[in-house]
């Protein structure tokens, strides 16, 4: 059985907007979410960083417990938790797809979690089972009411396309009919500290596949879209999850390939399945992290796959680098630019800087395409790969 996958609503929850729609409007608008921060609790020097509004999540997550006539506290939860609630709040709103069905699979992905509450502010306020990813998955899913247990995936930095394919992989076996999909991560004093020792965080906001990159930018974000077997469910111009694959460098704990030929092999493969070719694909959202042997090994995948002339982005100059979100809500951007034709510059990129060169859109163009690839890759030698097509 290969029955197909639609997606239906969407949501995104970035710096720069707590719907798909301000998001969209943020980025035709050319808005950068990247900013200085100062704080102790998030770095002693300060960094650049691309932050939720607390104000408004908390507004959004009040009116959202309200709408569920739920009795806790907004204290009962953590800033995580409440960008999943109302991200998938949001995009249950705008389908009749029930959580409580049990053809309805609810996935999560994350790489963190709730990592913040390793920290003394939070031990007091929380559980400790509450740092556990099950634990986390297990409050959202409750407060909605799935009847079945969550799948968690937390594979690095594909963890959200990763989630989109599993979720899909199993409508496509037949054992679900539906499925509510969601991708999320904060910004953390462990988060951050763990890039310092990388020296991969940049001064500046992060310029990818730029000749004067100088490292990523962190974000926050959360997304989560519906999946479906059901063509009668989709919303708009239908597109439909055409094919994904994951592959593995087993190159080095924290650096990618040097040739890209494990990416170009996922998206191979992805390609396949998807019964399409290279000349099929007339956009990709491409990881695009900014740092140095990322972009290099990308360019790199891309020309193996025959898809350098194909133009491409990265949205980490919007927002930064989202982690567990970053599949996932870059994903619902691509399918956007899918439905639309609308094709956005990307943002920080001036002078190309990578051994295969690779056509980056230097201003917002619009084109009419029926295929687009969304690639991904991360540490531990991780890299996915799926492709969403126009019916």
């Amino acid at each position: 059985m290969n029955n197909p996958v639609y997606i239906t609503s969407d949501n995104i929850i970035t710096s720069l907007g707590f719907s798909t729609r301000e998001n969209i409007s943020s980025l035709e608008n050319h808005v950068i979410g990247i900013k200085p921060v100062e704080g102790p609790d998030l770095s002693p020097s300060g960094a650049i960083l691309s932050k939720i509004d607390p104000v408004n999540l908390e507004m959004r997550f009040s009116a959202l417990s309200d709408q569920y006539k739920k009795k806790e506290a907004s204290t009962a939860y953590t800033r995580l938790e409440k960008m999943f609630l109302i991200s998938i709040g949001d995009v249950l709103s705008k389908t009749d797809i029930s959580p409580s069905n049990p053809r309805t699979l609810f996935v999560i992905s994350t790489t963190k979690g709730n990592i913040e509450l390793l920290e003394d502010r939070y031990k007091a306020s929380f559980p400790h089972r509450r740092i556990y990813l099950w634990e986390l998955a297990r409050v959202i899913g409750d407060f909605f009411h799935f009847s079945n247990r969550p799948v968690v995936i937390s594979n690095a930095c594909i963890s959200g396309l990763v989630a989109i394919l599993t979720a899909a992989r199993f409508i496509q076996s037949g054992r679900f009919d539906h499925a509510i999909v969601a991708g999320g991560d904060v910004v953390s004093e462990f988060v951050i500290s763990g890039f310092q020792s990388f020296q991969s965080l940049g001064p500046v906001p992060c310029k990818p596949f730029d000749h004067h990159r100088a490292g990523l930018s962190l974000g926050e974000g959360c997304g989560a879209m519906a999946l479906t077997s059901a063509l009668s469910k989709t919303i708009g111009n239908p597109v439909r999850f055409a094919g994904g694959s994951v592959t593995n460098d087993a190159n080095h704990i924290s650096g990618p390939s040097r040739t890209g030929e494990e990416l170009s092999l996922a998206i191979n493969r992805a390609l396949t399945m998807a019964s399409l070719s290279p000349g099929d694909i007339g956009y990709i959202s491409a990881h695009g992290t900014a740092t140095l042997y990322n972009d290099e090994m990308e360019s790199k995948a891309l020309g193996l796959s025959h898809l350098s002339h194909v133009p491409v982005n990265s949205f980490k100059g919007y927002w930064g680098h989202t982690l567990g979100a970053a599949g996932m809500i870059e994903s619902i951007v691509a399918i956007h630019s899918l439905r639309s034709g609308q094709l956005f510059q990307s943002a920080g990129f001036e002078e190309p800087g990578v051994p295969v060169p690779l056509n980056v859109l230097t201003r917002h163009e619009t084109h009419s395409i029926h295929g687009c690839l969304k690639t991904a890759s991360g540490f531990g030698g991780c890299n996915a790969a799926i492709v969403y097509q126009k019916l």
